[in-house]
This record gives structure tokens, sequence and C-alpha cells, in this order.
């Protein structure tokens, strides 16, 4: 399994690697000094997730940090809509990540410069009233900055 992540993660590198190095501006790189931090600031907050833990979920995250992609219809969620989101999904739910890849990479000269984590996975949800399941493949792309996700 592992060797197939890291396979994963170099396909995923080989193809974009074009793409990112004949780009006129930016240049992206996944050797970089805080990298291995920036890893570990994700894969906490993804721990703390499947353990219902949403204040260590609000840990990992920057005061000011907004989070795109939850909630139905709304576009984006503050810190505090974050709170109450996954407050709300933990007492109905248990999550569990499985199949998790993890890749840092670090952008600059571009618009979206800034420390990266991208993370693939699948989130097998358990409604805790009935045991029933739904799996949804994930991929999340966090921006890391001062040891929190912004």
């Amino acid at each position: 399994m592992k060797t197939l992540k890291i396979t994963l993660a170099l396909a995923f590198v080989l193809l974009l690697a074009p793409a990112i190095t004949s780009a006129q501006e930016g240049t992206a790189t996944l050797d970089f000094p805080n990298a291995n931090k920036a890893l570990q600031v994700v894969q906490d907050y993804t721990r703390a997730l499947q353990a219902g833990d949403v204040a260590a979920m609000n840990n990992q995250l920057a005061p000011n940090a907004m989070i795109y992609g939850l909630g139905g219809g709304l576009d984006s969620l503050t810190v505090t809509q974050h709170k109450n989101y996954y407050t709300e999904s933990t007492n109905k739910y248990s999550h569990s990540l499985t199949g998790e890849l993890y890749l840092p990479v670090k952008v600059t000269d571009n618009w979206n410069e800034g420390e990266w984590v991208l993370a693939w996975g699948t989130n097998t949800i358990t409604d805790k009233a009935t045991g029933k399941t739904i799996t949804i493949p994930y991929h999340t792309a966090s921006m890391v900055d001062n040891g929190k996700i912004t």
C-alpha cells in the first residue's frame, strides 16, 4: 500500500511537472524547509476529524482561515462556521479516512504563492443512529502559514 501511495504521488508530480515548469510565471517545489511541519498540521487535522475532536480540528486553523467547499451551498466558512459545521457533523456521524495520500508543495511567484499540502483519500461517513455508511472520495488543498491552515 505504501508503494502504491508513493507511486501515485510520483505519477501526480510527473503529470504536473510539465504544466508547472512551462508556466510563464511561478515555480513549485516539493522540497522546502517547512514541508514536514506543514504535512504534520494537515495530518493532525485529519486525525482530529476521525476522532470527532472538533476543537483539535479548529486548533489547526489560523484565526482568519477561510474554508471553501463545505456546508452545501455556502461558498466559504469562517473558523466559527467550520466549528459549527463539524460539531453538527461529528454529533451525527463518524468519519473514517482511508487511502490517504499527502503531498506538500511550495509555490512561489504565482497568484497561489505559499506552502500547500494536497491530500487525497476516502471518507467513509457512518450515521451513528442507523449505522448506514456513505463513502466519499475527497481531495483537499490546504495552505499552511506559521504552523496553521489558512
